[in-house]
């Protein structure tokens, strides 16, 4: 039976209760007066039950859909403004004793070239990183521990946060390894990583045992219980995601919901991420080989009802997606998006020749990040490289109580627009800081307490004589 509460996969991810939303989504997918009583519920931005939003995300009158897409963009609005958060993935080593058969690092793969990149390498890559304006960084790893043990992971966010380049910090690691023990939790936590995120891939437990057919990722109990272990180690933000493709889009929209039932009802904290990657192209991964894939439509639909349904998670989505797709689902509930991202072990500093190609997956959206920082304004979205909760403190409960409350937008907006005058001043092109400083303005107005305005009119100008990390 479905209980949230329970520390048990197998029952905070029920698959009869699955099954079960799946029929009553289907059986009430055109009961109108049922789904505008579920937007009603929903415009008091406390979020959904699984079984609501599904039925939301099956709702087929293109009216009450419009209705659907128009609540996730205010919802989004209304906890975190038109601030984005950017960030990079910075690959440290392919090294992986798994065979999950959608990914290319599997161990199987003995033509991908291995890499594991030395501290020297790291330090190289995050210069390179932080030449570029990065502030926020997620490391990616696989999973093998002789090759990629837990004593390297942490070597490797001493080396980063040690990298003091020019004007360049990287302020928050966060942290997408493979699920592990309590002891190593803590030891991340020790190590002032910010999130934890880690994919579930699919919460379909015969597809994920088929999916992960050898290896340690093949527990589906241990991987799916890897977010309760790492709040009991001491991690206050962890991140949820599925691999879009892998299984039906549906049961994994459920289960992700389902999850994020449990973090809330064990935890008091719902997920602090929500990813929603689709499977892509990589070395030897061919896409279509899984019947599973989802359109851009039904994509867009699926970002829109679980902004809806977790009004408060921050959302992800990579450059996986292209230019046209990003844009698009950033008006339905996206927070977080990377720029100029490497898929590949040394991606950064040094250009990969194509036959040494290391990447986990083809990048679709290929511009800098100075581009997509001046795309960004001219949609008037601020591109923010905030980093101040998690070096303030605000993070787990203490986050969650401010964002669900809305109290977060005193701090946001004014850390946004400082972090992103650092970026004018020391990285832009001359057409970004021209729109830079004109958005910057305008927005200085959105900040409703003088006093704060003031404080911020005073930083910007601080920071334009060479001064830097201010934050409130």
């Amino acid at each position: 039976m479905y209980n949230p509460s329970s520390m048990k996969a197998e029952e905070f991810i029920d698959h009869q209760e699955i099954l079960d939303t799946l029929a009553y989504s289907d059986e009430h997918k055109n009961d109108r007066e049922l789904i505008l009583q579920i937007l009603e519920k929903a415009k008091e931005r406390k979020g959904l039950s699984h079984r609501d939003a599904s039925v939301l995300l099956m709702c087929e009158d293109e009216e009450l859909n419009e209705q659907i897409y128009k609540l996730a963009e205010q919802i989004k609005k209304d906890f975190y403004g038109n601030r984005i958060v950017m960030f990079a993935p910075l690959y440290l080593s392919n090294y992986c004793v798994n065979q999950c058969v959608y990914c290319p690092y599997h161990l199987k793969n003995k033509h991908i070239p291995r890499k594991k990149l030395t501290q020297e390498e790291i330090r190289n890559e995050v210069i390179a990183l932080q030449d570029m304006g990065h502030k926020r960084l997620a490391i990616e790893s696989g999973e093998d521990p002789v090759n990629n043990p837990i004593e390297y992971i942490l070597e490797s966010i001493k080396t980063i946060y040690s990298v003091h380049h020019k004007n360049g910090d990287i302020r928050r690691v966060n942290v997408n390894i493979a699920a592990t023990t309590v002891e190593n939790y803590r030891k991340l936590k020790e190590a002032g990583i910010g999130t934890y995120i880690l994919f579930q891939e699919t919460y379909h437990k015969e597809s994920y045992e088929h999916l992960h057919p050898a290896g340690p990722k093949h527990d589906y109990a241990y991987h799916t219980e890897a977010m309760d272990r790492a709040m009991e180690g001491g991690i206050d933000d962890v991140g949820l995601g599925v691999l879009f493709g892998l299984e039906l889009y549906r049961y994994e929209f459920a289960g992700i919901l389902m999850h994020a039932e449990h973090l809330e009802a064990v935890h008091g904290v719902g997920p602090h991420t929500i990813s929603v990657p689709r499977i892509r192209r990589a070395d030897d991964i061919d896409p279509s080989t899984f019947d599973n894939g989802i359109d851009d439509d039904t994509f867009a639909k699926l970002v829109a009802c679980i902004r809806i349904a977790v009004p408060y998670t921050g959302m992800i989505v990579s450059t996986r997606e292209s230019k046209a797709c990003r844009e698009r689902v950033l008006h339905l509930g996206i927070s977080q998006i990377s720029g100029g991202s490497k898929t590949s072990v040394g991606g950064y500093y040094e250009d990969e020749p194509e036959d040494e190609d290391s990447s986990q997956f083809d990048v679709s959206d290929n511009r800098t990040l100075d581009e997509v920082v001046k795309w960004l304004m001219e949609m008037d979205y601020v591109p923010s490289f905030c980093t101040a909760c998690y070096r303030e403190g605000r993070t787990g409960d203490r986050f969650m109580s401010l964002c669900k409350s809305g109290q977060i937008q005193n701090c946001c907006l004014p850390n946004a627009l400082m972090t992103l005058k650092e970026y004018l001043e020391d990285y832009a092109s001359p057409d970004t800081v021209e729109i830079g400083m004109q958005l910057i303005q305008k927005e200085l107005d959105n900040i409703p307490n003088p006093k704060v305005r003031s404080i911020v009119e005073e930083h910007l100008s601080d920071i334009h004589s060479g001064k830097r990390d201010f934050r409130f």
